[in-house]
């Protein structure tokens, strides 16, 4: 299975050549500030699967202190992935970034400490984490 995607104007492509492992909603101050909504949901892909077909060039990433690097397209801002500082061992791959269905589904929520307050936190059933999930 391979899945596909790219940012909003077209100009970044990707793919992920293996079902991705997991997913789950980040709703971190950074995220929630990057998005400008609640949080963030993504896909954890296998390490060396995720690749970049087209655009290379317009790809941006922001590395914050302490986090994980965001990849944007330097045209349109259309959010991509996050990484590891030093590698693609482990990249999450932003679900609104993704054509189609990515196959899986949200697992967890995590920095549920810091979730906005002005968004309730749906009652499904998945684990909270207050920081991280380790």
């Amino acid at each position: 299975m391979t899945l596909t995607g790219g940012c909003v104007c077209g100009g970044v492509r990707f793919e992920v050549t293996a079902p991705l492992r997991d997913a789950g909603w980040c709703h971190c101050t950074r995220c929630q500030r990057r998005t400008g909504v609640f949080g963030s949901i993504s896909g954890g892909a296998e390490p060396g699967t995720f690749h970049i077909t087209q655009g290379r060039e317009l790809v941006t990433e922001y590395e914050p202190p302490g986090g994980f690097v965001k990849a944007f397209c330097s045209v349109c801002g259309g959010h991509l992935y996050s990484r590891e500082p030093g590698g693609f061992e482990n990249v999450g791959v932003r679900f609104g970034a993704i054509d189609g269905d990515p196959g899986v589904r949200a697992r967890y929520h995590q920095h549920t400490a810091s979730a906005a307050s002005w968004h309730e936190l749906p009652d499904d059933g998945l684990p909270r984490f207050p920081g991280p999930r380790e």
